[in-house]
Formats: structure tokens, C-alpha cells, sequence
């Protein structure tokens, strides 16, 4: 599901020579106030409709999908970019956000999860999908520069490309989710969730004392370490701006990105309380595009996946009835209202032909994979680990694998940053 710290991508693009004006609150200071005082209305409109319409659960969801939106969009934080930068800068600092925001959830759902039967982690089975899928996403999100959370917060902020890359990510989320028991056919074992194999202590332990020593492994040979991360605020900010501006940039962002990384972590544990599920981005998407393709006439009853009638039956239910569509559109509509507050909403983007086809390609690869490993960066990864399943530390694996090769084909495609 995003730049990790900050994306430079789309920051790059999003600061245009005005940019710096507008980051020091010198100007259209009246505009940027009222504009997000407007949205956070909407936000408010919306919480009340959805209560109305579906109840109070769906409302408070609502609430926690704008939530992820505003901590998303604010501090430019996600998945992608931090691994990119670890990969080509050795900076460790995105994952070490990913890390704390992901122990945060972890301490409060594990042992909710030990105590609560009737609430679900995110299991997934372990399976040959799983290795494919979590591989050709790691890759594919490096090319779209964004995962399922990060295309979807930027998407909301207006990112031109990523506005090109949902579409896409929806319809792929759909076709992978109607093709996913042909690749279950392939091979696959039980979900594994070490909760319920080791109990809430045992699971803390290892867990955190894994990501603890994954940490200090990505310091042990960071480039931080080593004294070759002079260039690390410009890296991270993604471009060449005033002194002052970009000093304010870094200031903010260094201090926002752990204010985010503990803002999600708690709005994923009240997910799972709130939904009884964890946060997850990826089924939603996938939801938006059987119900138009259902709506263009086409009958999904005999397919193996959307014809199971619990599908069947969130096809013929309001949108908003899904757990996961609510936290969607919620997250969609918060970064808009953080990216308008700190006037980056909308930012213009400059890219070869071949680039906006590559990522739009991208997009419908990131969708379909991500059905096949059981969910992106937040359903798998994030909240995969927060809650002891097996198989979202094989696809944080695997999916780091893919990266590695996404990398590279950015450069062959001429995307930057």
C-alpha cells in the first residue's frame, strides 16, 4: 500500500516554484484554511450519513479510514518509498517508521486477539500464490511508486499518476480475486497465526525481538552508519528547493513520520476491535470493480470466488456495508483534507509517455498479485505481523525481493526518484 518516509516522486512533482511560498505560509493562507475546514465538514457529513444509513459500526470506521488518510497524506508516509531508499541510499529510517507503527498495533492486538475469539487476524494461507503474488507486487509497486495504501492516499491528495494507477488496481484486484482458487489449486497449507500456536507472550517475544534485530541489522550496514548519508534531507524531500523551505520540509517530516508510524499502529488496533478485522486495503478494491463490472451486466454467480454467497451478498449490499470499502473511501477523502492543509494537494507531474503506460500497467499487476498473496503492504505486511499470522512475514520476505528487481526497472523506464 506508498513512499515509506516521504516519497520523492510525488513530492517532486507536487512542489512546483510556488511551493516554497506556500510551505512557509506566505501566501494563499485564506484559501488553505477554508478548503480543508470545508472537507473536514464533509468528513463530518459523511460519518453522519454512514451511521445513518448502515449504523454505528460503519460510522466509526469511517471515522478511522479518515484517520489513516490524514496520517498517511501528512507526513507522506508508506511503504515503497522507504524500502526504495533502503535499497538505493541505504537509509534505514522508512522501514524503522514501518517497524514502530507495526509494533504500536502488535501490543494491543495480540492480546486482544489471545482473548477474543471472535476476532480475526489477518490470516493467510501459505501458499504458491503467496510467494508469486507478494514477488510481483513488491515489483510492480516500485514502478507504480505506490502500494495499495499509497496509491490510494495519493489518489485522494489528486496525484495525477496514481488517479491513472486506482482504476487500474481496482479491476486488476477484481480479475486476481476471480482467478484466486485456480492458484490455490496449485498449493497450499493451513493459515499459521503464532498466536494461537504460542500464545500472546511468546508471540510479543519473538515478534518484536525479530523486528527489533531487523532493525539493527539495516543500522549495522545503513549508510547512516557509515557517514555517506549526507545527502539524506534532500533524498528524502526529493527536490532542490529554497534553504528555509526545505529546512521547514525536513523539520516537519522528521518529526511527523513517527507521529504517523504510532497514529496508524492505534487506528489499526481500534480497526480490529471496531470491525472485528484488521486493516486491510486490497478487498475493497477488489469489491468496486465486481460491482461495476455486475452493474455493466455481467453475471458473477458462477465464478468460484465472487459466486460464493458471501460474496454474493456484499455484491447486492451497499458499498458501504464493507468494512474495508468504508476505511477506503474514508482514507481517500483524509488525505485530501492533510495534503489541502499543507497545500500539496493536486500537484502537477511531468512523465514520459512510456512511464505513465508502465505505471498504469503496474497498477493492474499490483491489483491482481495483491489477491493472490493475501493483501498489499497493510494487509499482509502490516497488519499480517500486528497480529501473528505466518504468512505476512513471507510476504514482507518476498515482497522485498521484488522490490529489489522493481528498483531497477524504474531506471529502465526513466522513472525518477
Amino acid at each position: 500500500m506508498g513512499g515509506a518516509l516521504n516519497d520523492p516522486g510525488a513530492i517532486a512533482s507536487a512542489i512546483t516554484p510556488a511551493a516554497p511560498h506556500r510551505l512557509l505560509g506566505q501566501a494563499g493562507v485564506g484559501a488553505r484554511t477554508r478548503r480543508p475546514v470545508a472537507l473536514m465538514g464533509a468528513a463530518l457529513a459523511g460519518f453522519l450519513v454512514v451511521t445513518w444509513l448502515v449504523g454505528w459500526r460503519q460510522g466509526l470506521l469511517w471515522c478511522i479510514g479518515v484517520g489513516y488518510g490524514v496520517a498517511l497524506s501528512a507526513a507522506a508516509f508508506g511503504f515503497t518509498t522507504g524500502w526504495r531508499v533502503w535499497i538505493t541510499q541505504r537509509d534505514p529510517k522508512g522501514l524503522w517508521a514501518q517497524f514502530v507503527g507495526i509494533a504500536v498495533a502488535m501490543l494491543i492486538s495480540v492480546p486482544l486477539l489471545a482473548t477474543h475469539p471472535e476476532l480475526e487476524g489477518a490470516d493467510g494461507p501459505l501458499s504458491i500464490s503467496l510467494l508469486v503474488g507478494a514477488f510481483v507486487f513488491g515489483a510492480a509497486m516500485q514502478v507504480a511508486d505506490g502500494c495499495g495504501s499509497g496509491t490510494l492516499y495519493k489518489a485522494g491528495l489528486g496525484h495525477p499518476v496514481s488517479l491513472a494507477v486506482l482504476p487500474a488496481f481496482v479491476f486488476g484486484s477484481f480479475f486476481g480475486a476471480a482467478q484466486l482458487p485456480a492458484w490455490l489449486a496449485l498449493g497450499a497449507l493451513p493459515p499459521v497465526n503464532l498466536v494461537q500456536v504460542l500464545g500472546a507472550p511468546w508471540t510479543l517475544a519473538l515478534q518484536l525481538g525479530a523486528l527489533a534485530l531487523l532493525a539493527a541489522l539495516l543500522w549495522r550496514f545503513s549508510a547512516i552508519r557509515a557517514g555517506r548519508a549526507g545527502g539524506a534531507a534532500a533524498v528524502m524531500s526529493g527536490v532542490h528547493q529554497h534553504d528555509a523551505a526545505r529546512r521547514l520540509q525536513s523539520r516537519w517530516q522528521g518529526k511527523a513520520v513517527w507521529i504517523a508510524a504510532i497514529a496508524l499502529g492505534l487506528l489499526a488496533a481500534a480497526n480490529l476491535v471496531v470491525a472485528g478485522q484488521p486493516w486491510g486495503i486490497v478487498y475493497g478494491l477488489g469489491l468496486w470493480g465486481a460491482k461495476i463490472v455486475q452493474a455493466l451486466g455481467f453475471d458473477l454467480s458462477q465464478n468460484a470466488f465472487w459466486g460464493l454467497p458471501v460474496q454474493q451478498a456484499q455484491l447486492h449490499a451497499s458499498v458501504m456495508a464493507d468494512n474495508t470499502s468504508v476505511t477506503d473511501i474514508g482514507l481517500l477523502l483524509g488525505a485530501l483534507i492533510a495534503a489541502s492543509w499543507k497545500g500539496t494537494a493536486c500537484p502537477r507531474v511531468r512523465l514520459p509517455w512510456r512511464a505513465w503506460v508502465a505505471s498504469v500497467v503496474a497498477g493492474l499487476v499490483l491489483g491482481y498479485s495483491s489477491r493472490l498473496a493475501f493483501g498489499c503492504n497493510v494487509g499482509a505486511y502490516f497488519s499480517g505481523i500486528a497480529t501473528g499470522s505466518l504468512h505476512g512475514w513471507i510476504w514482507f520476505a518476498c515482497a522485498f525481493l521484488g522490490s529489489m528487481l522493481g528498483v531497477r526497472l524504474r531506471g529502465r523506464l526513466g522513472i525518477a526518484g
